[in-house]
């Protein structure tokens, strides 16, 4: 059985993540089926959404002679120039037209400063600004964090490990995940989460 100290956050299930979208991840849609299967059964069921301003630092379009993907120090540390995506307002920043939102007990936005990136769903990529999830999951008693989303060597893998470092107990959905994989950062990722205790498993495995 689920306990009732748990939470689901699926992260930035959006279009500019899936197939055709401005940063589509490779079969990003396929985690649709698995979140919406998955979601509806936890007592705390949380969304995140990318929800970048169009001069966003972090888009490569926004920094004269930068490439997309290329890697430039940000005063937080490195930052990838991505392309613009998930503008707020946009067909490419809603979420996925299949994904079953009306259930969720709070969205949260993020990447809506200028300045500063958000990979995270507690922090900012400066890893002090929080982005308010931590204090919402206090409040509503949660212990153990479930996650799913995209993507799995990005904004998932970020989540994960905050979530293990705030000293939740963390649990990722493989099959609800897809990953960039840019340069191994999937294998950076899963190196890392298991340095922070976070279980990664099917979601056929998870207890239900």
């Amino acid at each position: 059985m689920i306990s009732a100290d748990t939470a689901f956050v699926a992260i930035d299930v959006q279009n500019d993540f899936c197939p055709g979208g401005a940063l589509a991840v490779a079969e990003g849609d396929q985690v649709v089926p698995v979140i919406n299967r998955m979601m509806p059964r936890f007592p705390v069921k949380v969304l995140t959404q990318d929800w970048h301003p169009a001069d966003h630092f972090s888009f490569a379009a926004n920094n004269p002679g930068a490439e997309a993907f290329s890697l430039i120090d940000a005063p937080y540390g490195p930052q990838v120039m991505w392309p613009i995506h998930c503008v707020q307002g946009s067909a490419g920043a809603a979420f996925h037209p299949k994904l079953q939102i009306d259930c969720a007990d709070l969205i949260i936005r993020k990447g809506y400063r200028s300045h500063i990136d958000s990979y995270s769903a507690f922090f900012e990529n400066d890893h002090t600004t929080p982005t308010g999830l931590e204090g919402y999951l206090r409040d509503r008693g949660v212990q153990s964090v479930v996650m799913a989303g995209l993507a799995t060597d990005f904004c998932v893998r970020f989540s994960a490990v905050d979530a293990a470092k705030l000293g939740f107990d963390v649990t990722v959905l493989e099959d609800g995940c897809r990953a960039i994989d840019m340069d191994g950062s999937l294998a950076a990722a899963m190196a890392e989460m298991a340095e922070h205790n976070v279980a990664v498993v099917p979601s056929a495995d998870y207890a239900v």
